[in-house]
């Protein structure tokens, strides 16, 4: 995990939300987010996520629209500036790098299968600082105001029982390779739904 800063040009590249208040947060144009990104997992998650489908692009795997991930916040700010940027600095100054790993495996109940990161406590730590950081940013819309920490391997709708199993299994067999915590990421969803890099966030500044 890298110390990148946000890069405006590419962040501001994207179609103009008209702002309607009919649509929900997953329509809107030129979604920001920002996430623990664990591209470093993809070979050990991949054997799920290359099997399910976003709603969005039915026709692409999750492993082809964005890296594994838990997310932090979405929507973030529609056009990330400096200021921006630096509340989210000073929201994880004292929030020290730590070893990121996944030991659990959970089943929402709109079918969503999710790997469960832990240390739990210091990665929900991580959300709700950013939470409170931008209230005016409401995660997933205000959909779910008290966001639970997990990494998607099979979309809602699409976690069978026997998926369940399966990930347990492999969690029993060879957990996934532990990672350093010591970034937050920001990305921009494309007009093609495909989510890209635009910038990230060191922890433990102060």
């Amino acid at each position: 995990m890298g110390g990148q800063q946000l890069d405006p040009g590419r962040a501001s590249a994207h179609r103009p939300d008209t702002g309607s208040t009919q649509r929900t947060w997953t329509e809107r144009a030129g979604l920001t987010a920002l996430l623990i990104a664990v591209p470093e997992l993809a070979r050990y998650t991949d054997r799920w996520r290359t099997g399910s489908y976003s709603s969005v692009r039915p026709d692409l795997p999750l492993s082809a629209l964005i890296p594994p991930h838990v997310t932090v916040l979405v929507p973030w700010v529609a056009d990330p500036r400096p200021e921006h940027v630096q509340r989210l600095t000073d929201a994880l100054a004292d929030v020290p790098p730590f070893q990121l790993g996944f030991d659990g495996v959970g089943r929402f109940p709109n079918g969503t299968v999710y790997l469960r990161p832990e240390p739990f406590d210091e990665v929900l730590d991580v959300i709700q600082r950013v939470l409170k950081a931008f209230p005016e940013c409401p995660p997933y819309g205000g959909e779910h105001p008290d966001p639970y920490p997990h990494l998607t391997i099979a979309s809602s709708g699409q976690g069978t029982d026997e998926l369940v199993a399966e990930a347990e299994t492999a969690l029993e067999l060879a957990a996934p390779p532990t990672v350093l915590l010591d970034d937050l990421t920001i990305w921009r969803e494309g007009g093609d739904q495909i989510w890209r890099l635009v910038g990230s966030v060191p922890l433990g500044t102060g």
